[in-house]
């Protein structure tokens, strides 16, 4: 079993740096003036209906529009619509979450504003096939990405040339209304054109540079999409003229606030990257390796001691029957890694509180846990090999739930190294 009170502590920091992304102190500083003609909200993503609703309390004057979030992650609204839809594989809803989008910017004039709150979670939830392509098409290109173990910026990439709405086309579809992106990043490096493949912000990849993605990683994507991709527009197209980008919230003011939880707790506090990314079980690995070089030799960092780390790492699907999400893989290999080493104790998650297909955020693990599980009956190499991270965290009562959080920063881990002397 894990110590309570270190469970205690770890869960307070991953509290922090979800507080630190929290949908209304995110937005406050952020508003945009009001237009003398209307204010249309869109949006898309897990922390989505959040957003919409924070922005009503906030926003002094009327507003309309509507939002798309994931099934069971809305919250009430007065004026804005909060949809619901499938993730990550889209379906029906989604579809008609994208022409409910498109049908609130139609018509908008110079006068009027467009308040776009985009957030992860939004490229499953806003399906369009282009002409000649049908939802199952870009069901079959989901599943194919996810199942890749392609990095986000990859699979946003490919997805962006193989919809209607993805890639800047919503924000083209407002003109010439003024489109402000208010946007919750849960990407490496908090490029805001990858967030939910950015509908309302477009960038430079063009459709030769993602068919190039798809050839150098080897992908087996079905031949019908991949002749029918198109060219997204481009970020010097006049209609994007005068709009504006903000990102509010991200995974490294959350992991700056978990630090700064960690430190007046008394133990000092590292980030090491806020835009790791790579398989889950090897950047597992990695982690581990680093805490035993701590325990063992006191460096990079002396003991006591909490490391922190965020981005996004991928799992690729080795058997479709496994449960479970890549920060419990991150967790499994970690605990193999540190087996038999005192002194640490670490927590995984996903910051929107759902870690891939369970309704976990993830999980803790100490130097016990890949023993415990072999007691409980289930070999941990075999659990990760098997992409049954979650049967095996769900085995030793170490996993981590939450809950839906209402916002998304992404990957959350805490290492937790104390002197063994």
């Amino acid at each position: 079993m894990i110590d309570p009170v270190k469970q205690a502590f770890l869960t307070s920091l991953f509290d922090a740096a979800v507080t630190a992304a929290d949908a209304r102190a995110a937005l406050a500083p952020n508003l945009p003036e009001r237009p003398e003609g209307r204010t249309v909200v869109v949006g898309a993503g897990k922390g989505a209906a959040q957003l919409a609703a924070a922005f009503e309390d906030l926003w002094d004057g009327p507003v309309e529009g509507v939002v798309v979030t994931r099934y069971g992650y809305s919250c009430p609204t007065r004026h804005i619509r909060v949809m619901e839809a499938a993730h990550p594989v889209p379906d029906a809803a989604g579809l008609a979450a994208s022409e409910a989008l498109f049908a609130a910017v139609a018509g908008l004039g110079p006068d009027d504003l467009v308040v776009a709150l985009i957030c992860g979670g939004g490229s499953s939830l806003l399906p369009s096939p282009p002409e000649g392509m049908t939802l199952a098409d870009e069901q079959a290109l989901n599943e194919a990405l996810l199942a890749s173990g392609a990095p986000i910026g990859v699979m946003n990439a490919i997805r962006k040339h193989a919809s209607g709405i993805k890639g800047g086309r919503l924000a083209a579809a407002a003109h010439p209304a003024k489109v402000v992106s208010l946007v919750v990043s849960d990407v490496p490096g908090d490029d805001p054109a990858q967030v939910a493949s950015g509908p309302t912000v477009p960038d430079g990849v063009t459709l030769e540079d993602a068919r190039r993605l798809i050839k150098l990683r080897g992908l087996d994507l079905p031949p019908q999409i991949v002749s029918r991709m198109t060219n997204a527009p481009m970020p010097d197209d006049p209609v994007f003229a005068g709009n504006e980008v903000n990102v509010i919230a991200s995974a490294r003011i959350s992991l700056e606030a978990a630090a700064q939880k960690a430190q007046s707790a008394g133990i000092p506090a590292v980030i090491l990257s806020d835009a790791i990314e790579g398989e889950a079980e090897v950047i597992g690995q990695m982690h581990g390796a680093i805490a035993r070089e701590v325990v063992a030799h006191g460096r990079p960092f002396k003991a006591p001691v909490v490391i922190l780390s965020g981005g996004e790492t991928t799992v690729t699907l080795r058997h479709k029957d496994g449960r479970g999400g890549r920060n419990t893989a991150f967790l499994l290999a970690f605990a193999q890694a540190i087996e038999d080493v005192t002194g640490i104790t670490a927590l995984a998650a996903d910051t929107d509180g759902i870690d891939g297909s369970e309704d976990n955020a993830g999980g803790f693990a100490d130097t016990n846990t890949a023993a415990l599980m072999r007691g409980a009956g289930v070999d941990p190499a075999d659990a990760l090999q098997r992409n049954n991270a979650w049967g095996a965290f769900d085995a030793v009562n170490a996993l981590f739930v939450t809950g839906p959080t209402g916002t998304n920063v992404n990957d959350f881990r805490a290492i937790l190294i104390e002197p063994t002397d």
